[in-house]
């Protein structure tokens, strides 16, 4: 089989899940990583018995890197995403693609001009008690009316004392919008298609010792006239879920808790519960959720949560480079959950709905941030 030589950009936390699960995948040949931080390097590099390169240019010149994945804090990505692509590797970049829409537009033409793949980490559509869902929506539940995304997690002082970056609009872009909600606001787009206009509010609620929101709520409508509705808060102690609920026009509800308790945090804490269908009422299938719950659980149990559905991402990357085909979630595929967060700010700022889609916007208050 053939292998791509692979690196990893940024040496944090996170990045050591993508570092064992390079090791772990057949497509891969783990070589080197590269960090701001030369320290950092070496000692992530000596971690997993890879090389620490001095730049960007000098992994694909020297090392031989083909493919690499963007690990650093997320005002940061388009600066290594566009300078890997540059040096013609291919590129897959952590969640969300890029803090802002000017930065993805960025990566995205990077990629398209010197013609590698892109890719955006966002290991949840791999789980498959997600994947159920969008197979039903293609056969099961009639066209998509309604959809809702519901996070109710916490995160405390230690969180974000643990980088200088967290909790700052500098440093990590946004708060819960921008770190911890992209997956489900990436599925939320995946199954009900493209956004016509959204309402929304942020805030911070109890979280005074950061810059950035903790809680925020939406109304959307889609442009094949379903409702929606987002509620992500990192303001509920103890974390309770993270769920994503889709209801069809023939009147049957699918649903996925993709998170329970106390919520993931890469390289702090592990997924304390299995992500399982929490709702099915799929006429002829009702009897099938405990069947898929007791699936999904003995799996969960089988393998470590952690790294298993990075390595299933990472895996469909790498064979969408080998095979010259387009992973599951692209660039563009990225920056819908971008373009989702950037829409709450602005409508927030403006106190007014946003229409789709959204362009970059010049002015120095970061897409209505900084208030």
């Amino acid at each position: 089989m053939d292998r791509i030589k692979t690196g990893i950009i940024g040496c944090g936390k996170g990045a050591h899940l993508h570092a064992q699960a390079l090791q772990n995948l057949s497509q891969s040949a783990f070589s080197g990583v590269y960090s701001r931080n030369p320290q950092t390097a070496e000692t992530f590099a000596k971690q997993y018995g890879v090389r620490a390169y001095g730049s960007i240019e000098e992994m694909a010149d020297k090392g031989g890197i083909e493919a690499v994945i963007i690990c650093t804090p997320h005002p940061a990505h388009a600066e290594g995403a566009v300078r890997a692509c540059r040096a013609g590797m291919h590129v897959l970049v952590e969640k969300p693609l890029a803090s802002s829409l000017q930065d993805c537009d960025a990566i995205i033409a990077a990629a398209k001009e010197y013609g590698v793949t892109l890719g955006t980490v966002s290991q949840r559509r791999f789980y498959p008690a997600v994947q159920r869902i969008k197979r039903a929506i293609d056969e099961g539940i009639g066209t998509p009316i309604l959809g809702t995304v519901t996070m109710l997690g916490w995160r405390d002082r230690a969180y974000y004392q643990s980088n200088p970056w967290r909790g700052t609009w500098d440093g990590e872009g946004g708060g819960v919008l921008v770190n911890q909600a992209p997956h489900q606001l990436d599925l939320l787009q995946w199954y009900l298609g493209p956004i016509d206009e959204l309402f929304g509010y942020w805030a911070n609620l109890n979280h005074p010792y950061i810059e950035v929101e903790d809680t925020a709520v939406a109304v959307l409508k889609f442009k094949s006239g379903a409702l929606g509705q987002i509620l992500v808060s990192n303001s509920q102690s103890p974390a309770l879920y993270a769920k994503v609920h889709v209801h069809g026009k023939n009147g049957a509800s699918i649903g996925v808790q993709t998170d329970g308790g106390a919520m993931f945090i890469a390289g702090m804490s592990s997924i304390t519960e299995p992500p399982i269908n929490d709702l099915w009422t799929v006429p002829g299938e009702e009897h099938l959720l405990r069947k898929w719950q007791a699936e999904d659980t003995a799996l969960f149990e089988r393998i470590n949560p952690m790294v298993y559905f990075h390595e299933r991402q990472i895996e469909d990357f790498l064979e969408a480079i080998l095979r010259g085909t387009k992973p599951l979630v692209d660039g563009e595929e990225g920056r819908k959950t971008v373009e989702i967060f950037t829409a709450i700010y602005r409508s927030n700022r403006d106190r007014k709905p946003v229409k789709f889609p959204l362009t970059p916007e010049e002015g120095d208050d970061f897409d209505g941030r900084r208030l």
